[in-house]
C-alpha cells in the first residue's frame, strides 16, 4: 500500500549452505527452478539481451544473456521429448466444426539461408467469437504446431493431433493455399473432410492478373470487383471464361487459369460460407505467423541454427498452446546432466 509503514528490514544478500535444496539447482544449472523458469519464459519472449535486461530490472540480478540462451535452448530441446503432440483443447462434439489451417513462414538459418517453418493451427467453431459484422472476431482457444523440416514429418505430427477429434465426429475443414503437398495429404489422409483453397490466395492471383492486363486503375477495380462477387457465389467457371475472353492465351491468363483449375474442387465458396461459422480465409494462420514465429524469430539481424530454431519453436508453441506447465514441470525434474 502506498504510504504504508514498512514492517521489515532489508538485510541484503543471504548466503545459503551448499547442502540446502535451494543451492543445488536443477539439470546442471546452479540456478533455482523458479528462476530457471523465469529465464526460459523471458528468453522465448524476446531476444536474449533484452530478456536479461528485463530480468535484471525486475529481480536486480545480472544473469547474462548467454546464460539465458543456454537455459532457453536446453529446455526448448528437451520439449521435443515432452509430449508436444499432446492435445490441448477439449474434444469437439458432432455438432462442432474442427478447422485446420496450414501455411509456411520463412526463417533465416545459418546453414541454409531462408528455410520454411511449417505451421499448423487447429481450432473449433465453438471457440470462435464474432459479436457483429463490423468488429473482427477472435478465437478463444487454439492448438499450434510448428516444424522446421520436411513436410512428411510435419504432417505425421499434425495427423496425430487431429485423429482424437475425428472419433467424436465433428466436421473437419482444412484451409490452405495451393501447395500440392498439402492438398494431396488432405485427400489421402482424411476421407470426407472439406478442403478449402484460401479465398485470399485466390484473390491474389486475380489481382495480379488484373494488374498485368488493365492499365486503367478504375477499369481494373470494376472488373476485379465483379470477379470477386462471382467467386463468392461459386461461379468459378464464369470467372475463368471471363479471363480467357479478356486475354486469350496470354502468359498471365495461363498462370491464373492453371492455378484455378488445379484447385477447382476447393473453391465452392458459397457452400463454405454457409458451413459452420463460414470461414473461407486464412486470417487465423496469418495471425499465427505473427504471434508464434515472427514476434520472436524474425527480429532485426537474427539468424538461427536449424536446431536452435526448432528448440525456440517448441517453446513458442507450448506458450501459445497454454501448456507452459510442461516447462514448470521440467525445471522441477532432473531430466539430464547438461553441465
Amino acid at each position: 500500500m502506498i504510504g504504508a509503514k514498512k514492517n521489515f528490514t532489508t538485510l541484503g544478500q543471504i548466503e545459503i549452505s551448499n547442502e540446502k535444496e535451494f543451492a543445488k539447482g536443477k539439470n546442471g544449472f546452479q540456478i533455482s527452478p523458479l528462476l530457471q523458469e523465469l529465464m526460459v519464459y523471458a528468453g522465448q519472449q524476446d531476444c536474449y539481451g533484452n530478456s536479461n535486461e528485463i530480468l535484471k530490472k525486475f529481480l536486480d540480478i545480472d544473469l547474462g544473456s548467454t546464460q539465458v540462451y543456454r537455459l532457453t535452448d536446453t529446455y526448448g530441446k528437451q520439449l521435443a521429448n515432452e509430449g508436444l503432440k499432446e492435445r490441448c483443447m477439449p474434444i469437439a462434439d458432432k455438432n462442432d466444426t474442427l478447422y485446420v489451417e496450414l501455411d509456411g513462414s520463412m526463417v533465416l538459418t545459418r546453414e541454409d539461408g531462408w528455410k520454411e517453418v511449417k505451421l499448423g493451427r487447429l481450432f473449433k467453431s465453438s471457440d470462435c467469437v464474432k459479436k457483429d459484422g463490423k468488429t473482427p472476431g477472435w478465437i478463444k482457444k487454439s492448438q499450434y504446431l510448428a516444424y522446421l523440416g520436411g513436410c512428411g514429418e510435419f504432417t505425421d505430427m499434425l495427423y496425430k493431433l487431429i485423429t482424437p477429434y475425428q472419433k467424436s465426429g465433428p466436421r473437419l475443414v482444412f484451409l490452405s493455399d495451393g501447395a500440392k503437398w498439402i492438398k494431396n495429404w488432405i485427400e489421402d489422409s482424411f476421407d470426407g473432410a472439406v478442403s478449402i483453397l484460401d479465398y485470399y490466395h485466390a484473390l491474389e492471383y486475380l489481382h495480379e492478373f488484373a494488374k498485368n492486363h488493365f492499365k486503367d486503375e478504375h477499369a481494373r477495380r470494376i472488373w476485379t470487383s465483379v470477379q470477386q462477387a462471382l467467386l463468392l457465389s461459386s461461379q468459378l467457371e464464369q470467372v475463368m471464361d471471363n479471363i480467357e475472353k479478356l486475354a486469350p492465351k496470354s502468359e498471365a491468363a495461363n498462370k491464373i487459369l492453371e492455378y484455378y483449375r488445379a484447385n477447382q474442387d476447393r473453391m465452392d465458396y458459397k457452400s463454405y460460407k454457409q458451413m459452420g461459422i463460414g470461414i473461407i480465409g486464412s486470417g487465423a494462420i496469418e495471425s499465427a505467423h505473427r504471434t508464434v514465429i515472427q514476434k520472436r524469430m524474425k527480429l532485426s539481424g537474427q539468424r538461427w541454427t536449424k536446431q536452435g530454431a526448432q528448440h525456440m519453436l517448441n517453446l513458442r508453441v507450448v506458450h501459445m498452446n497454454g501448456q507452459w506447465d510442461k516447462v514448470i514441470k521440467m525445471v522441477n525434474t532432473e531430466f539430464k546432466n547438461v553441465a
